[in-house]
């Protein structure tokens, strides 16, 4: 309903500009107007100024002030994000540009050139003027850590220790090992949960599946054990990337921002951080690196408990979860019994041994 209302606003202030207009520029058509010869008013050209200054101002003056509106409010978030330092690094570009710009007026005689020499010049200085700020720009990054050496992009969140906070992804999270790995003392610094991390296992616990939703729970019960615990320092900061919809590329950003490490066990995450220049703790790998060390050769007493892949084969596991695969093993189901071990795989998902029943 407002937007009908400025619409015919709109309208009526085209009507009437066009009909001054008319005017103005001696294109009015003679006309006294009474009652009496309103008709005759139609067919002048005050008539169909003020036609097409209301359709004009009714469709095109309304549309070019609301992208107006938007464009300015569109600025406004731009210059919420905008920081000193991007500020400096653009006019310091402007003005390497600029003075680029003058140095080749200078040496060449550009000015001397009959008729196009001065807007030549002009075009010159315009030209190097805005590539030295797009390449500020676009370059900001290394200028800055040329420029500001030892500092980085501050966040309005003072209550951080940079260098040894850690940023807690979705999936580490709902895994819950993270919690008896600080109850250990290993891990130091701040645990950071960003409110976008929480809003995910938020929807993730509302889900109206089961599994997820149990997951989600799960994920927010730990949260609020590790939150509990004194020894633990947990910080919850509300900061966003609204231009960023990812919550993977979100963590990614502020673990750059705040030059803090990223705990996840999502392989994915881990590798595109990792191309990204952040450092990442991957929990799976912790679980692979403390795994005892087994040598081909040695002796172990394991019960095997299933039935393996191949034909004869059985399998048995050991107390941290790694599968051992027994030759022959088939016949010594449910029994517990010593195997020498022949050899070991190591894959990205874990280590697998290869074993044999000792035979006396």
């Amino acid at each position: 309903m407002l937007k009908k209302i400025m619409r015919l606003i709109f309208g009526v202030f085209g009507g009437v500009i066009a009909y001054h207009l008319i005017d103005i520029f001696g294109l009015a058509t003679e006309y006294s107007f009474s009652w009496q010869n309103i008709g005759e008013f139609f067919l002048t050209k005050q008539f169909y100024a003020v036609l097409f200054g209301a359709v004009l101002g009714y469709f095109l003056l309304f549309y070019l002030l609301d992208k107006l509106l938007n464009f300015i409010m569109e600025l406004e978030l731009r210059f919420k994000d905008l920081t000193w330092k991007k500020i400096v690094i653009a006019v310091i570009g402007l003005i390497i540009g600029l003075i680029t710009g003058a140095i080749i007026n200078f040496i060449f005689p550009i000015p001397q050139i009959p008729r196009i020499g001065m807007p030549l010049q002009v075009f010159i200085n315009i030209t190097f003027t805005y590539m030295g700020f797009a390449l500020a720009i676009h370059k900001e990054k290394d200028i800055a850590s040329f420029l500001f050496s030892g500092k980085k992009e501050e966040i309005d969140c003072p209550q951080l220790k940079t260098g040894s906070d850690k940023i807690l992804d979705t999936s580490v999270i709902i895994d819950g090992r993270i919690y008896d790995i600080c109850k250990t003392g290993f891990i130091e610094g701040n645990f950071i949960i960003p409110e976008f991390v929480l809003e995910e296992l938020q929807h993730i616990a509302d889900s109206a599946d089961d599994l997820k939703r149990n997951r989600g729970r799960r994920g927010l019960d730990i949260l609020r054990q590790m939150q509990n615990d004194d020894q633990i320092m947990v910080e919850i900061i509300d900061y966003d990337f609204e231009e960023i919809s990812e919550v993977d590329s979100k963590l990614v950003k502020l673990a750059q921002v705040i030059e803090a490490k990223v705990l996840t066990n999502d392989y994915n995450l881990n590798k595109v951080a990792e191309l990204q220049g952040v450092n990442v703790l991957n929990i799976n790998e912790l679980a692979n690196a403390v795994k005892p060390v087994v040598l081909p050769g040695e002796e172990m007493d394991v019960k095997v408990i299933k039935e393996g892949k191949e034909n004869g084969q059985g399998v048995a596991y050991l107390d941290d979860g790694t599968m051992i695969v027994i030759e022959e093993g088939i016949k010594y189901m449910g029994d517990d019994i010593s195997v020498l071990v022949t050899s070991i795989l190591q894959t990205a998902a874990g280590r697998m041994i290869f074993a044999r029943p000792k035979t006396n």
